[in-house]
């Protein structure tokens, strides 16, 4: 008869046991001390087949990392060490707790007696997420139902907080390792249905995440789509590509009703439209801790159906965005540099029906909302992109675990901002035996934050002042930063240089830099919106 093992080692090994019933098949780790028991466990769980196990030097790496798995529907967990450790993981775990992202943080943490007495690297960790992430503070011996039952409903982020003492190394074998049964979760009640009644002019608002529902709401209905990038609703013949402008203009003045679905966060127009007194506001509910919405809804449904509404409506849509569409390529492709939208429009076009993007923050995912097309219904492309929060931080880590999480993608690709690209740089660091995706990252750099030229802090007025606290120009080497972590990088400066390049990977993670201008991208976002006269 096997000896039994140290309470620290069985603790780690059960708690990996509930993870794998919880369908956890991905495991981030982060090198420590007092997390080791929980390393030597992982490491033993992958070879028994259970999970795969990835190691990152960066706990914040290491949460967007996993965080980018479970987007893609690769659940995972992120193990760290305890102290500042756990806080390195906050960004990613308000990110998958504003998402609905179920994450799942495993921090080590010294034994309870030894909190409060200044025992080096102790904190408080319980609860060190907010209340909004539930926290489960465990020690060898604890009950952990209510653990189980968190974890299996896999809908928010869940902490927990593991409390290991010496021994920290396993000093008996795993005597068996087989896969647990997966915990039953009682199937979701089917929600009530509201009818929609014909008659007010409406569009359907999908934001991130809104799924397809969104987009089968308008086709049934025949209203026309204003669906973000992430939406996963920007598909089919209702989808109007250049929604953000036309809003200004006499059709969006003339909307009254507005339904919304997902977590619509890119524009100032939509927004300006969802808090107008003479708009009604329906609203399906989203994902995430805050599921209500910021702004007053006159209905707030589970799911909604509406039969065919007059087709006129529609129609104007469609003309009135065929027409700006070509106005807006004709008005960029007629700049004499290359621009953010260009760029935007060539990545774009460059992903194939299965491929997957992930979109930074900041200005390339506005720049793709303007310039994507919208794709036929059917295909299976992914775009995602963090906009619980909204962020910078993490992007290049999210990127690689969607790529990792999604092999079955034909290219997978990420658009980012130079400032987003060096946010991010640890994710680059990837030792020797870990798993590299074929990921290609584009990185518009224009030496600074552009997206801020285009609201109220880059008017002239403030230009003496401008460059120091918003434009933040780095001056950075893009190239010498990759090759310092063996990361392919090219320089390209022209529009067939970026498509040449788009269309020629080489396999595994790959850096495309294009270099644009900033000093005319207020000029330029004016004249695009002047293309729409105001009504």
């Amino acid at each position: 008869m096997l000896p039994p093992a140290n309470p620290s080692t069985r603790l780690a090994r059960e708690l990996l046991e509930e993870l794998a019933a919880a369908g956890v098949r991905e495991l981030v780790l982060s090198p420590g001390s007092r997390n080791a028991p929980l390393a030597f466990a992982a490491w033993e769980a992958e070879q028994a087949g259970w999970l795969r196990l990835h190691t990152r030097i960066d706990e914040r790496s290491a949460g967007f990392l996993a965080l980018g798995l479970s987007k893609v529907g690769r659940r995972a967990a992120v193990v760290c060490t305890s102290g500042t450790a756990v806080a390195n993981l906050h960004p990613a775990v308000l990110e998958a707790a504003h998402s609905g992202i179920g994450l799942v943080v495993a921090s080590a943490d010294r034994p309870a007696r030894l909190r409060g007495t200044g025992a080096s690297q102790t904190t408080d960790q319980v609860g060190i997420f907010g209340r909004e992430v539930p926290c489960f503070d465990i020690a060898d011996g604890v009950d952990r139902s209510e653990l189980r039952t968190a974890l299996a409903r896999c809908e928010q982020p869940v902490h927990v907080n593991v409390q290991f003492d010496l021994p920290l190394v396993p000093d008996a074998p795993w005597a068996d390792r087989l896969i647990p049964e997966p915990v039953a979760v009682a199937p979701r009640p089917t929600p009530a249905v509201t009818e929609l009644p014909l008659g007010p002019r409406t569009v359907v608002v999908a934001g991130d995440d809104a799924g397809k529902a969104a987009r089968q709401l308008a086709e049934a209905a025949g209203w026309p789509l204003l669906a973000e990038p992430s939406s996963g609703a920007r598909t089919g013949r209702h989808a109007i590509r250049s929604y953000r402008l036309l809003l200004a203009g006499e059709l969006g003045a003339r909307i009254e009703r507005v339904v919304v679905a997902g977590h619509p966060t890119l524009s100032r127009p939509v927004a300006q439209l969802l808090e107008r007194d003479d708009v009604e506001v329906v609203a399906l509910p989203s994902r995430g801790i805050w599921p209500r919405r910021p702004f007053a809804v006159d209905v707030q449904a589970e799911a909604l159906r509406a039969e065919a509404d007059d087709p006129v409506w529609l129609e104007e849509w469609r003309r009135a965005d065929r027409a700006l569409s070509a106005q807006i390529d004709a008005l960029v492709a007629g700049e004499g540099d290359l621009t953010p939208y260009q760029v935007a429009a060539a990545v774009s076009a460059a992903l194939p029906p299965s491929g997957l993007l992930v979109l930074g923050a900041s200005s390339p995912v506005r720049d793709l909302d303007l310039m994507a097309r919208p794709h036929p219904v059917g295909q299976r492309r992914r775009v995602i992109a963090n906009r619980g929060l909204a962020g910078i931080d993490g992007t290049l880590s999210t990127a690689i675990g969607a790529a990792l999480g999604r092999p079955q993608s034909e290219r997978s690709f990420a658009l980012v901002g130079d400032v987003t690209f060096l946010h991010d740089t640890n994710g680059l660091v990837l030792g020797p035996e870990e798993e590299r995706p074929d990921l290609t990252i584009v990185v518009v750099n224009d030496d600074g934050g552009s997206i801020f030229t285009m609201l109220e802090q880059g008017a002239p007025t403030y230009g003496d002042r401008f460059e120091k606290i918003f434009g933040t120009p780095h001056g950075v080497d893009l190239g010498a930063l990759c090759a310092s972590t063996r990361t392919p990088h090219w320089r390209v400066e022209s529009l067939p240089e970026l498509e040449q390049a788009l269309a020629s990977p080489n396999g595994g993670i790959e850096v495309i830099e294009v270099r644009v201008r900033r000093d005319n991208r207020r000029e330029l976002d004016a004249r695009l919106r002047a293309l729409v006269a105001s009504p």
